[in-house]
């Protein structure tokens, strides 16, 4: 190994690497944390790291190689930190620091568990993110818009957590008739430079929607599906992807006290066109592994993220009610085996709004949808009154993003939802309480 990286060091001599993209920090652990970076060419990265209190307690970590296979991207995993401690350090790429030097930051999760309250938080969620490039989009006026000022107003909230809820890409024709088209694409749209004050601030995970997997609509049947599930792990630091018996781009990780639930909903999906009732967009072994997940989770909030809404009661878009069969079976799970603190996240849809649906016996759910950032718009005024719509949480017309902020003590636990435009205007905000996310008690019954 060190004769690689040596032999890397003597090939990047002629002409020092820069970063291109990053450093973003994927979700922490209470001792860990992986930082995806991306440079112009073959390097080593290292970091130096120290406690933002402490700055004589700096150390070092390995190197990782920087290769043209991998585009020049990579993931540093730090291993070793102390929990509620917030780092700084600098990046170097061939052993030298940047120039100028910059600092950046990350925080580890608190041990807060059997000690005290959960540390209050905020998380940002967004989805449709368009990157114009004239030579290969339609003629006439750009989809994208507003990118310099949503993510500097993303940025400057300073969020903990931001999860990227799909579509944070769009392929071209161009981009998925090949593998390389596709990686040429995420190249170039993650080196954009209005997205790294948001990247490094806080950490980052991701799902996938249509256009960051393949053509529009796409479903199973996608050819290079493979090549596009590579990608995804070689631009996100998620903590996973699937499992060993099951490729795709769901996975789970824990946020304070709230369990967070990534779904795939192009890796194993029907076209909702398919004459079978019993078509499904996820599968059964990926909501086998759901169900399975939110039993064993203890968080207060769990959140499910999607790609398309959740609970939408019209069959239109990508709605899963095409998918009634799937739909009914998890929403019939959630009240049978009585999970507490379910809150469904999506994108997809080019406008924002809160759905809630009522359940006899159980508590309402909620479908957050945080959609576009940067992507095209459009304003239909009969859609801002529908059944099962929380009224005034329509946004449409106006490049937007999600904020929830998750505060409070344990009995008095609360999600503040707030949707913002790209100048940073509250459009609308609801309050979700830990009780108002409960199920009812049962009565206690028993014999004399």
């Amino acid at each position: 190994m060190i004769r690689f990286l040596a032999g890397i060091l003597l090939a990047g001599a002629a002409q020092a690497a820069t970063l291109v993209a990053g450093p973003m920090a994927g979700p922490p652990t209470h001792v860990g944390v992986s930082l995806w970076l991306q440079a112009d060419s073959v390097s080593v990265a290292t970091v130096d790291y120290w406690p933002a209190n402490n700055p004589s307690a700096k150390r070092s970590s390995a190197g990782i190689a920087l290769v043209a296979e991998q585009q020049f991207s990579g993931k540093l995993a730090l291993f070793g930190l102390e929990p509620g401690v917030q780092y700084r350090y600098n990046l170097r790429l061939d052993g030298e620091l940047e120039a100028p030097a910059k600092v950046y930051g990350f925080s580890t999760q608190a041990l807060w568990q059997w000690r005290r309250d959960a540390p209050d938080f905020s998380l940002l969620a967004g989805s449709c993110n368009y990157g114009n490039d004239p030579a290969f989009d339609r003629p006439g006026q750009p989809y994208g818009d507003r990118h310099d000022t949503i993510f500097k107003t993303m940025a400057d909230q300073r969020p903990d957590l931001t999860l990227w809820l799909g579509d944070n890409l769009y392929f071209r024709e161009v981009d998925y008739s090949s593998p390389q088209g596709m990686a040429s694409r995420w190249k170039g749209e993650r080196g954009q430079p209005y997205l790294q004050p948001l990247l490094q601030t806080g950490a980052h995970a991701a799902i996938w929607d249509d256009h960051d997997y393949g053509p529009n609509d796409s479903n199973s049947s996608f050819v290079f599906k493979r090549e596009a599930l590579e990608l995804q792990q070689r631009y996100w630091p998620n903590p996973g992807f699937g499992l060993p018996e099951l490729p795709g781009a769901f996975g789970t990780f824990s946020f304070n006290d709230v369990d967070v639930f990534l779904l795939d909903d192009r890796y194993y999906r029907d076209d909702h066109r398919l004459n079978n009732p019993a078509r499904v967009m996820f599968g059964k072994p990926q909501m086998d592994w759901l169900k399975n997940a939110l039993l064993n989770s203890t968080a207060a909030f769990k959140l499910i993220a999607s790609g398309g809404q959740m609970l939408h009661q019209s069959a239109r878009g990508d709605s899963w009610l095409f998918y009634q069969q799937e739909r009914d079976d998890l929403l019939k799970f959630l009240t049978e085996s009585r999970v507490d603190g379910v809150v469904f996240l999506s994108g997809d849809i080019h406008r924002s709004e809160l759905t809630r649906i009522e359940r006899p016996g159980a508590y309402p759910l909620h479908d957050l949808t945080c959609s576009p950032l940067t992507a095209g718009t459009y304003v239909d005024e009969s859609l801002r009154v529908r059944a099962n719509l929380v009224p005034g949480t329509v946004v449409m017309g106006e490049r937007n993003f999600c904020h929830l902020r998750f505060e409070g003590s344990r009995a008095e636990r609360r999600i503040v939802m707030r949707v913002i435009n790209d100048v940073g205007q509250v459009k609308w905000s609801h309050t979700l309480t830990r009780q108002q996310l409960s199920m009812p008690k049962l009565p206690i019954t028993g014999t004399k």
